[in-house]
């Protein structure tokens, strides 16, 4: 167990973005090259090699880390574009690679043995006998943990395991076990798991039904949103549907993760790092809620009560949520 300051582990999906979580006071940002190598492949997302190159040379000079996301799964028979996202990490310098799929920890371990490893929350490992194998077999350093355990849970998994722990505290959740949702590939044949998007752009469609608009997704109806609603992106396990004779929120409602609050705990339960989630947001949410939540570190390292923070504003559906961290529904 340790009470050793948190690391604060910020979203840069862009080099604009990268730039704004470092001068707000990430201690480390992560990201991912501009291809299905990882788990955010979006047009107008993420870095090619030479704004890698860029954004690490700032980065290191203001002190912060740069983490490279390789965490999708590589394609059978075509390894080579996850093979190559490893080498030019280790040839560009990133100080680790976030890694998912079993046989590229393999490859990195054994090709570059230096180049330090933490395992993505898209391996879904949260427990010690997963998170062991993974430290044993292939030198995983860090493992970022799925949105599923208590604070309690998490302590407990602390004292079995010899890696440090990761664990989300703001952003977008998902309903799913990270690394095992295929509802994307169902409605678009792409997901996250393998090319890297759930719901991508480039099926996504809105509406116009006289005063309504709908959003769909590939052949799916998502959404039907008053005038008086914002509408939300059509994303399946976020969709509003009937069942029962009610319309609701099926799965999900729109509600952000937000933490802010428990990093005492989190502390105390032997958390290394926080991670921000939002890739796919702007700079302008980047720096809002690194900002904030580089205060409240700050404060809980110096034994300060952090206190309510409000970021309603930059929170999905302006709500929020301590989703399994409480799992008050017990």
């Amino acid at each position: 167990m340790t009470t050793q300051k948190l690391e604060l582990v910020c979203p840069a999906g862009t080099p604009a973005a990268l730039r704004a979580a470092v001068d707000s006071g990430a201690d480390a940002v992560y990201l991912g090259f501009r291809d299905e190598t990882n788990a955010r492949n979006f047009p107008g997302l993420n870095f090619n090699r030479e704004e890698l190159a860029d954004g690490l040379r700032y980065a290191h000079q203001k002190g912060a880390k740069v983490l490279l996301a390789i965490n999708s799964f590589p394609e059978a028979g075509n390894p080579g574009p996850w093979t190559k996202a490893v080498d030019d990490a280790a040839r560009l310098g990133v100080d680790a690679v976030i890694l998912a799929d079993v046989g590229l920890c393999d490859y990195a371990a054994r090709t570059h043995p230096d180049l330090r490893r933490h395992l993505s929350v898209q391996a879904s490992a949260s427990n010690p006998e997963a998170i062991n194998f993974y430290a044993r077999e292939f030198g995983v350093r860090r493992v970022v943990l799925p949105r599923v355990l208590t604070v309690a849970e998490i302590a407990d998994l602390n004292k079995s395991i010899p890696v440090e722990t990761e664990v989300f505290v703001f952003g977008g959740l998902c309903v799913m076990a990270e690394g095992r949702c295929a509802l994307s590939s169902y409605a678009t044949g792409k997901s996250p798991n393998m090319t890297g998007v759930c719901s991508p752009a480039s099926h996504v469609r809105y509406v116009e039904e006289g005063d309504r608009l709908t959003s769909r997704l590939g052949e799916f109806t998502i959404n039907r949103f008053d005038s008086s609603e914002n509408a939300g992106y059509p994303t399946l396990c976020k969709g509003r549907f009937v069942a029962a004779g009610k319309t609701s929120y099926l799965f999900e409602d729109p509600t952000s993760l937000n933490v802010i609050d428990m990093l005492p705990d989190l502390m105390a339960a032997g958390v290394t790092a926080l991670k921000i989630e939002g890739r796919q947001r702007g700079r302008a949410y980047v720096a809002q809620a690194v900002a904030a939540f580089r205060e409240a570190v700050d404060r809980a390292a110096a034994g300060i009560p952090v206190g309510r923070v409000d970021l309603t504003s930059i929170t999905e559906g302006r709500r929020q949520t301590a989703g399994s961290y409480e799992k008050a529904w017990r």
